[in-house]
């Protein structure tokens, strides 16, 4: 078994504007969000600042063996309701296939459950991204929605996958995903 690349996950910083702006208008990226216009530096500049400064939002950069690679946020942040959505992204196309998006998977959800002790992680994932939705629902989400023709893409409306995991849910996939993990090379925290 080969070794796993070291994966962390930081806070979104100044300094990482321009690079999740060339990310985000990736075609390969763009493909998979809800708008697939080209996004310019203006809106891009005040998309961020609103990113920074509002407390129903985090956002780390993913880092694999120290170089950013991607982007992983929460948004819909209502601890008043005990839940959050949450979205990620692998911008290099290099790190696909390595795990990285598993581990960031579990990292994600350790935190909701844990640090922030909510019950609900939501996620929305358009119904061609068949390998995402695959993988929540290897971690224990349920698909619970199907939104028929929710959003257009390259002119043609297209179905959103809804997926929920409840914390009770998590604790019965836990281990089975940390098994997986470890299998792969991954080192997680008891």
């Amino acid at each position: 078994m080969s070794a796993a690349p070291h994966v962390a996950l930081r806070p979104l910083a100044d300094g990482d504007r321009d690079r999740l702006l060339a990310w985000r208008n990736q075609p390969e990226i763009a493909r998979w969000m809800y708008s697939d216009h080209s996004i310019g530096a203006q809106e891009h500049a005040g998309w961020f600042r609103g990113a920074l400064a509002d407390a129903r939002r985090r956002y780390w950069v993913i880092e694999a063996d120290g170089l950013p690679v991607g982007l992983a946020n929460l948004y819909d942040l209502a601890p008043e309701h005990s839940r959050t959505s949450w979205a990620y992204y692998l911008a290099d196309p290099s790190t696909r296939g390595q795990g990285i998006g598993a581990f960031v998977e579990y990292w994600v959800i350790e935190h909701v459950f844990g640090e922030l002790g909510l019950n609900k992680l939501w996620c929305e994932v358009l119904i061609g991204n068949e390998g995402v939705w695959r993988l929540h629902e290897g971690f224990g989400f349920r698909r619970e929605a199907l939104f028929r023709q929710q959003v257009r893409k390259g002119g043609e409306l297209t179905d959103v996958v809804g997926l929920g995991l409840l914390k009770s849910d998590w604790a019965a996939s836990r281990e089975a995903s940390r098994t997986r993990l470890n299998a792969r090379g991954f080192d997680l925290p008891a």
